[in-house]
């Protein structure tokens, strides 16, 4: 039975938030039902939105990032800032932060900080490389973590190191954040008590590197930038064919050597050739093979190379542009779009990846400061008029202080 709300609806969470990392996870948090409240700087915002203008004059990353919040403005150093976001804190269940760590210490919202003071909270405070350590105050951005944690080295060709090309790091870093505040709710909820949670990006796309880590640490050698092919699995990857089309397709096991070889190569020799008896002469051997892999398909067309492979049971795809992307015959088949609304007009974006009888809704993308007199007016209801709580706290570090 479908429900009418999401699994998350009544919760309450607060991000101080820019960028990609920490609105990636907030954002999964309203696609479940959360009331996010995102609190941004008067003189502009998050600065996401000023990426770029390219969805009918608002940023492809701020659309894809905050839609279903609310947006609050508060000047932190000011009093009257102050003691927005100290309200809101004390009436949140979750609260996200992306400063670096030493402005979140200076502004009293590190998340240990914060539990200290409310140990129902779930506090969860994203940086580029964790607190504590020689790198705790460096900027930290996308491509520089890439580089960092060894991805760039790995990743293109052999002439050409390249970075991935969306933001990995943030996107890796607000996954585990998202995640952990999920675990954290649920301890709560047997527990009654929050936690204190920190994710650094250094970390997050390190732990998606642990192959590689293991495979260069014991092998002896990282694994080889291979373009679009795998590193240290052949034959994997794209072949054109006669008409100039891409198809990628890869074998995972001997069994699938030989029927690729009898039945789409049609080279039944090929399985007893000693260049490619396993795996690894394979790929040791990889630029024979492809010579010969790209000269069977060099003279088909598109349909009979896809022919061939779907009756060999050999798992293929279509090398996709995003235009042909977007009209994916799947994601049509599987009602995968929604419209949210932005003060520019209807977009259409995804639905939520996971699929489940609970409601997608498709909040809308708020303007800047767009619901800060309805909030304000939401806790006057709740706790009426209130002095002030904090001292405002003229810190440098804390007004440029965000990280990622």
């Amino acid at each position: 039975m479908t429900t009418t709300c999401g699994p998350l609806d009544g919760l309450i969470v607060v991000a101080l938030e820019q960028a990609v990392a920490a609105p990636f996870a907030s954002r999964q948090l309203a696609d479940l039902g959360a009331r996010v409240i995102k609190v941004e700087r008067p003189d502009g915002g998050d600065f996401a939105r000023g990426y770029d203008t390219t969805v009918n004059g608002l940023s492809s990353h701020f659309v894809w990032l905050n839609a279903g919040k609310e947006s609050v403005v508060a000047d932190l150093k000011a009093a009257d800032g102050r003691k927005l976001l100290d309200r809101l804190l004390e009436h949140a269940d979750v609260f996200i932060q992306n400063l670096s760590p030493r402005a979140a210490r200076a502004l009293g919202v590190s998340a240990r900080q914060l539990t200290a003071r409310n140990p129902r909270l779930v506090a969860c405070d994203i940086s580029g490389y964790g607190s504590g350590g020689p790198y705790e105050e460096r900027k930290a951005y996308d491509l520089l973590i890439q580089s960092e944690t060894g991805l760039v080295a790995i990743t293109g060709t052999p002439g050409t190191p390249s970075k991935v090309g969306i933001s990995i790091g943030d996107i890796a870093a607000g996954m585990y954040a998202y995640s952990g505040i999920l675990s954290a709710l649920h301890q709560r909820h047997r527990t009654g008590r929050g936690a204190a949670l920190e994710v650094s990006m250094l970390e997050a796309l390190g732990e998606w590197m642990g192959y590689a880590y293991l495979y260069n640490r014991y092998g002896g050698t990282q694994p080889a930038r291979a373009g679009a092919s795998h590193a240290t699995i052949a034959p994997y990857g794209p072949v054109r064919t006669g008409g100039g089309q891409a198809v990628t397709f890869g074998l995972q096991n001997e069994r699938e050597w030989a029927v690729f070889c009898s039945e789409v190569l049609r080279r039944p020799d090929l399985v007893n050739d000693p260049r490619f008896g396993s795996n690894a002469h394979r790929v040791e051997h990889r630029s024979a093979l492809d010579r010969i892999v790209g000269g069977v398909f060099g003279e088909l067309d598109l349909s009979e190379a896809v022919g061939r492979l779907e009756r060999a049971g050999i798992a293929y795809a279509q090398q996709r542009s995003l235009d042909e992307f977007v009209t994916h015959p799947q994601l049509a088949a599987r009602e995968r779009w929604r419209t949210a609304q932005t003060s520019a007009g209807p977009v259409e974006v995804l639905k939520p990846a996971v699929t489940a009888d609970w409601p997608n809704p498709s909040g809308p993308v708020p303007a800047l400061g767009e619901h800060t007199d309805d909030v304000r007016a939401w806790l006057d209801a709740l706790e009426g008029p209130s002095p002030e709580r904090f001292d405002p706290r003229d810190d440098d570090d804390a007004e440029e202080g965000v990280q990622v």
